[in-house]
């Protein structure tokens, strides 16, 4: 029989008399550990420092927590890192909270996270100031990228609670200063999902279309009152940051108090230390709006006043610096008057020129010679007269002759060729004119003799 306390190697395991330790499968041991740690530790509190931090695309968070003695393996299920108030990122310190277990796979031990915050304040301002200057890098807070606010806006958008005292004292101050269009967008503003509802009213009031049925602002303002950096931390998140930064429609940041700074603070164009004084910034006051205006036309109408006066004065002075008007026009007046003398005295002796001529004229008018110059020229038109009548063509149809026109055209035919192209024709005779066709003459076909028949 083998002795069990012997220490010299055997070829085959085999149970000993006296042995108390049973021999377990791998996956028994595993089991029973699994059962022991988790018995143990089904609920623990751990403090360290992130690292590794990783979320899979299941939506799993895998990462160790680790302090200067030791490291942990931790892992938060889908739903448990969706709940995180905050970002993990490495090297933040934070306060996990959750159940001690083993995984067989691998033969090790991990935590499974099911809360996690940061380990005090001074934690959350190393993952602020981390962030800040993340976003800083980027270029999201410069200063060329911030731009003016309309001096009038017609229209502004509020993103913040609905049921708070920040949106009635943004209403009632701009109730005071100047009546404005206000679209209150509703979100939440602390706890969990409020910064993403604050990011998506951002995005919202940025999608509104020019002239659609709803106006799109001309200014947005996100506000909230005061509260710890805690309260206050939905404005710190990157979505809200991102949003702002990325917004086309100029922005007012007023969060939390005058003490109060966030990230939110540095992306929006203008920051505010109050709501109430991102509606005093928002739109001038309206009285003194309507005061300034009527300072600007008093002090134009006393511009324009002052250049007609100013004008009226150069003008007598030129004025008296001109001649008198009987100095301008005294040469001009004599001028005229030796002009007028002029035009009597040619006028004279024009009329008495044209009398020595119409006397001249009147000497050769005597009747007799008249009469002479009349015999004359009755003769002459009596010669003229017989030689147009013996030239007139139808005064040899008397004689019985005719005279033959075209019927178209009406001129004369002197030929039988020409009487033959017009074809129709008018025969025109001593009493009266006769209407007649001229027809061709058919052609003769010559036919030559018979010969003579020989006997």
């Amino acid at each position: 029989m083998p002795d069990p306390f012997s220490d010299e190697p055997r070829l085959v395991a085999e149970d000993m008399p006296g042995d108390n330790a049973l021999t377990l499968s791998v996956g028994e041991l595993s089991g029973r550990l699994k059962r022991m740690v988790e018995g143990e530790f089904g609920h623990v509190r751990l403090r360290g420092e992130i690292s590794g931090y990783k979320r899979a695309a299941s939506g799993h968070a895998y990462l160790c927590l680790k302090d200067e003695a030791a490291v942990i393996d931790g892992v938060m299920w889908k739903g448990a890192a969706g709940a995180l108030a905050f970002a993990p990122q490495d090297g933040i310190e934070v306060v996990a909270t959750g159940r001690l277990t083993t995984y067989p796979g691998r033969s090790k031990y991990q935590v499974v996270i099911e809360r996690m915050e940061l380990a005090g304040a001074g934690a959350l301002m190393a993952l602020l100031e981390k962030l800040k200057a993340q976003l800083a890098g980027e270029g999201l807070f410069d200063p060329a990228r911030k731009r003016p606010l309309l001096y009038l806006p017609r229209v502004i958008g509020v993103v913040t609670s609905p049921t708070g005292a920040v949106i009635r004292d943004i209403l009632h101050r701009l109730e005071d200063r100047c009546p404005t269009h206000v679209l209150v967008w509703p979100v939440k503003v602390q706890g969990e999902g409020a910064a993403a509802e604050v990011a998506a009213a951002v995005r919202g009031f940025d999608a509104i279309a020019p002239g659609g049925p709803v106006p799109r602002p001309d200014l947005v303002i996100v506000a909230r009152g005061g509260g710890s950096i805690e309260d206050l931390w939905a404005f710190n998140e990157e979505v809200v940051v991102r949003a702002v930064a990325a917004c086309s429609i100029p922005i007012i940041s007023a969060v939390g108090h005058e003490t109060d700074t966030t990230l939110c603070d540095h992306a929006a164009d203008r920051r505010a230390p109050t709501p109430t004084a991102a509606a005093e910034i928002a739109v001038p006051v309206l009285a003194e709006l309507r005061h300034t205006v009527a300072t600007h036309a008093a002090r134009t109408n006393r511009c324009a006043n002052r250049y007609v006066e100013r004008g009226r004065e150069r003008l007598a002075a030129l004025a008296r610096l001109l001649p008198k008007r009987d100095a301008l026009l005294g040469p001009q007046r004599q001028r005229a008057d030796e002009a007028g003398a002029r035009l009597d005295r040619g006028l004279s002796a024009r009329v008495a020129g044209a009398r020595g001529q119409l006397a001249h004229a009147a000497g050769a008018l005597r009747p007799a010679v008249l009469a002479r110059q009349l015999d004359t020229a009755r003769g002459r038109l009596d010669a003229t007269w017989r030689l147009v009548q013996s030239l007139n063509p139808d005064r040899v149809l008397e004689r019985g002759y005719a005279r033959v026109t075209a019927r178209a055209g009406g001129e004369t035919l002197a030929g039988a060729a020409a009487a033959r192209a017009a074809g129709a024709v008018t025969l025109h005779f001593r009493d009266g004119a006769v209407d007649a066709r001229v027809e061709r003459p058919a052609t003769k076909t010559y036919v030559p003799p018979e010969q003579p028949s020989l006997l």
